[in-house]
């Protein structure tokens, strides 16, 4: 069956659903939901996340130059969703939707305790993209709940229940089944 021709979008899926927490100068946590973000590098371990100019968090995380990756599962969905739909200028998330913010170890903003993996990162640059930008963000730290590790330095993310986006159907989507490990095509 032939290909069909699309018009170039943003096709690309899964993509991991975050919650970025980020503070105010006054000390003051936010939360917003993104789905634009991955790993960019092994050494040093690297994250990205992309934000438009215009929100909230992007003007936090410009001045502080710190964030905090936190990975939401299929419970907190709900307010997942929500993190995305208000701005944190107006609307106190934490508070709204009950999620508890934790301090950090490494860096200001908190970490969220609904999620069990929080990756604590430091901004090392600021490229603009266009309709985002892209903080790329140091790890400086991984908070993990017990309950997800199987040894004392490995998360299993098969415990984890990560949420995905589809940016095609606007869905959120849960994880599957694990297909084969890293490598097994040539056992």
């Amino acid at each position: 069956m032939p290909k069909k021709e699309l018009k170039p979008a943003i096709a690309l899926y899964p993509t991991p659903v975050i919650l970025a927490t980020s503070i105010d100068e006054h000390g003051k946590p936010n939360v917003c939901t993104l789905a634009w973000v991955g790993v960019l590098c092994s050494e040093p371990p690297q994250v990205g996340i992309s934000i438009r100019p215009s929100r909230y968090s992007h003007q936090l995380i410009s001045k502080t130059k710190e964030y905090v990756v936190n990975i939401p599962t299929a419970d907190i969905v709900k307010e997942t969703d929500y993190c995305g739909m208000v701005t944190g200028k107006k609307v106190d998330k934490f508070k709204e939707t009950k999620l508890t913010p934790v301090e950090a170890k490494k860096v200001k903003p908190p970490l969220i305790k609904e999620c069990p993996v929080n990756l604590e990162c430091k901004v090392k640059n600021i490229i603009k993209l266009g309709a985002h930008d892209l903080f790329v963000g140091e790890i400086v730290n991984i908070d993990a709940d017990e309950e997800v590790m199987d040894s004392p330095t490995n998360i299993n993310f098969k415990k984890l229940k990560a949420i995905t986006w589809n940016p095609v159907s606007r869905e959120y989507y849960s994880l599957g089944k694990s297909l084969g490990e890293y490598g097994f095509s040539q056992k």
